[in-house]
């Protein structure tokens, strides 16, 4: 008796755990080139990107994010904001871009999860960049659920030319808000953390470079040039990622991907994989029957949903 009551409370207490995320951890910060929780204490988030908000709005909607948090496990969600892709891009439709974040965000804080804001674009637009982040700044400073990612993947810009620009957005973001993490884009796609290792941004407190990966085309040499530049005091977050090949389509390669999965654990990396979308590509986790609210059925998973629910329910019932 004493044995299932026991369990029964232990059972309630991961439960309350789950549920009350953020508050249990509440305000990150970087120590080193650990992520870590309100307690000093490591912490690795775990969770999924939406597709870019332009190409696929149905998905941004609170009820999507706590299907996420309930059904998969996700202790963070990340809101790809398009930035010049599709006819309702931030640059041609701002207001319906903030009004799809917002959806994204707001759900994460009722859900108690953390959540990216990603400027998700491939080019230097400072002006706008600047613009928008001192409003969102504004509005979500006193929410420890927010993480700033102010350049996707920057494409063929010299780490320089992206320096000078998260200078600027960051200035910007810390006006507003003193302390919640932002993210700083490396060159080539996320895949150079070498030269921002070599070169740091400095002045600034909490700030987290990104690398990302897609297993079935990058290999033990990205893993190898991540170790250099931790081992160099460079902060990672891999805030995409996923187990096919770059194009984000092709096979999955499940042996890759598990690889890559082990690395981070045991290097306490957080880790985002991609997408939720319905394209007809490997790497969008959902079919066209899915319904834009979540309740997803398993017959409206493809094969990379399975298994990245999979991964999540396994990772984030450990810490």
């Amino acid at each position: 008796m004493k044995t299932i009551f026991f369990t029964l409370t232990l059972l309630m207490i991961v439960s309350v755990s789950n549920a009350q995320f953020v508050k249990h951890h509440g305000q990150l910060s970087v120590q080193g080139t650990q992520l870590v929780d309100k307690n000093n204490n490591p912490i690795v988030l775990r969770g999924m990107s939406f597709g870019w908000h332009s190409m696929w709005p149905r998905f941004y909607n609170e009820k999507a994010v706590n299907w996420l948090k309930k059904d998969f496990n996700c202790n963070i969600v990340r809101a790809a904001m398009g930035i010049e892709l599709g006819e309702m891009s931030y640059i041609k439709e701002q207001q319906f871009s903030k009004q799809k974040i917002e959806a994204v965000v707001n759900g994460a804080i009722k859900s108690d999860i953390y959540v990216i804001i990603d400027w998700h674009s491939h080019n230097i637009n400072l002006k706008e960049a600047k613009e928008f982040f001192a409003e969102v700044s504004k509005k979500y400073a006193k929410y420890p659920n927010i993480i700033y990612e102010i350049f996707n993947e920057p494409d063929y810009e010299s780490w320089p030319e992206i320096k000078a620009y998260a200078e600027e957005v960051i200035k910007v973001i810390r006006e507003n808000d003193p302390h919640n993490i932002i993210l700083v884009g490396s060159p080539h796609w996320d895949q150079d953390v070498n030269l921002p290792a070599a070169d740091p941004i400095k002045g600034f407190d909490n700030i987290m470079y990104t690398m990302h990966f897609y297993a079935a085309t990058h290999g033990k040499d990205l893993r190898d040039r991540t170790d250099a530049a931790i081992k160099n005091g460079l902060p990672i977050f891999v805030s995409e990622s996923a187990g096919m090949e770059a194009t984000g389509d092709g096979p999955l390669n499940s042996k890759a991907w598990q690889e890559y999965i082990d690395w981070m654990e045991a290097k306490k990396l957080s880790w985002i994989t991609w997408s939720v979308s319905d394209k007809d590509e490997t790497c969008s986790i959902l079919k066209k029957s899915a319904k834009s609210e979540g309740k997803w059925k398993d017959q409206d998973l493809k094969e990379s949903g399975i298994k990245v629910r999979e991964f999540l329910r396994k990772y984030n019932t450990q810490d």
